[in-house]
């Protein structure tokens, strides 16, 4: 029988069909695990910032909580510490089941960071628990690896679109954070699917998100989209540093710190000192009202670098979270800054930090376009997206995720750092 006969090309529909009949239910299943975990993510760290913007002197525990959490992952969560890059690894090699403790792990060490003062995301937290509650479905269905690592990028997109409202740009990014310069469509029907649920039910427990308005786009010109260009080289290499200063950060703790547990300590004690000696807590916590302001009105043009420090020494010393709402936070008010020297509007220019920043640092171009086209409309999106490419291309090969794979060169006159992961 020909391949193309009419007999052929109806069994292949069929096939299909009944795949995506199955994925169905399941990819709803994940949606609504996940969509629930970031409600609760969602309501918890709202929570914890109104506590703590009540009373700052809880702040003065930062340093004491971090040997807590330290503490509770020491003891109890060895296996599920490394967080997303266990997740990602699972995906390219998968093996062993993630403990379900992952879940209150990270949901418990995100409200205790955010609570006591740290400087940190949930991003972070939602894909951990998107992916680790996904993964329990794995021996109720009798799933084989090829199944599980579907499953697994259901709970990216799920957490990652249920938690900031972007289904589009979640379902897209379960696919393209896995590895640079490739994307394996193979699981993009449940991954949308998964990630569409998810935000429904976030939304069906009554969680709202933030709106982030952009007031003024111009008509695109030859000068507007050299100066979306310039200001996305900006955003990339930021990113890139970003990602950098981190693991450093991490990699000098842990080279003079030898107990795990007291390295928390040593970040919480310079956060705490840092906040009380500037008298602000607008770099601490989410930075939500800062990423609204910087597309209302004029910032002080160093609030992202001041964003930048505290979060790499938060997340570096190894307190919970996530870094996509800080790197949101920086790339906003860095493109407010940029506003100053671009001929562009600085409402704009912010939406366009805000997802480029990390665009460059996750390497996910696409998704982050998508999520300007979902956050600020088409017009936005438009710019955004040739900011989101270019501060790709200048980022480099190593990101905010180690076990993302490097699967092509960014471009054919880019060369491999020695510290970024290889082909």
């Amino acid at each position: 029988m020909s391949k193309n006969s009419p007999r052929s090309t109806s069994l292949t529909e069929l096939g299909t069909l009944l795949n995506l009949a199955r994925w169905i239910p399941i990819s709803a299943a994940v949606g609504v695990l996940a969509g629930s975990a970031s409600a609760l993510l969602l309501w918890s760290l709202n929570l914890a910032t109104n506590i703590r913007e009540a009373h700052h002197w809880i702040i003065l525990f930062l340093a004491p909580v971090g040997v807590l959490v330290g503490l509770m992952y020491h003891h109890f969560g060895r296996k599920v510490e490394a967080g997303n890059n266990l997740i990602l690894e699972q995906v390219h090699k998968p093996s062993e089941v993630i403990q379900l403790r992952m879940t209150p792990l990270i949901l418990i060490g995100t409200f205790l960071t955010h609570l006591f003062g740290g400087s940190a995301g949930r991003e972070g937290t939602a894909l951990q628990t998107g992916a680790s509650l996904a993964d329990q479905l794995t021996r109720p269905l009798h799933l084989n690896s090829r199944q599980r690592r579907i499953l697994l990028m259901c709970g990216l997109s799920a957490g990652f679109g249920s938690v900031f409202g972007t289904p589009l740009a979640g379902a897209v990014f379960g696919l393209e954070v896995l590895a640079i310069g490739s994307v394996n469509y193979e699981a993009l029907a449940p991954c949308m699917l998964a990630a569409f649920f998810g935000d429904l039910t976030t939304k069906a427990w009554h969680i709202h998100h933030t709106i982030y308005a952009v007031t003024s786009v111009p008509v695109i010109t030859v000068k507007g989209i050299f100066a979306a260009m310039a200001a996305g080289i900006v955003f990339g290499i930021v990113g890139m540093a970003f990602a950098r200063t981190t693991h450093a950060i991490s990699h000098f703790l842990r080279s003079r710190i030898a107990y795990p547990p007291l390295r928390p300590a040593a970040g919480g004690l310079l956060v705490t000192a840092a906040v009380f000696a500037l008298g602000t807590t607008k770099y601490i916590g989410l930075g939500i009202p800062t990423i609204v302001a910087s597309f209302d009105h004029k910032l002080p043009i160093y609030d992202w670098a001041a964003k930048f420090l505290f979060t790499a020494v938060t997340l570096g010393s190894g307190f919970k979270g996530g870094e996509v709402t800080p790197l949101f936070y920086i790339g906003s008010t860095l493109g407010n800054a940029l506003s100053h020297i671009l001929p562009l509007p600085s409402s704009l220019l912010a939406g366009m930090g805000f997802v480029a920043v990390f665009a460059g640092a996750a390497n996910t171009p696409i998704a982050s376009t998508l999520m300007a086209v979902e956050l600020f409309g088409a017009e936005a999106g438009a710019f955004a997206g040739i900011a989101c490419v270019l501060s790709y291309l200048f980022s480099g090969h190593a990101g905010i995720y180690r076990a993302q794979r490097v699967n092509a060169l960014k471009h054919t006159g880019m060369a491999h750092d020695p510290d970024e992961p290889q082909l």
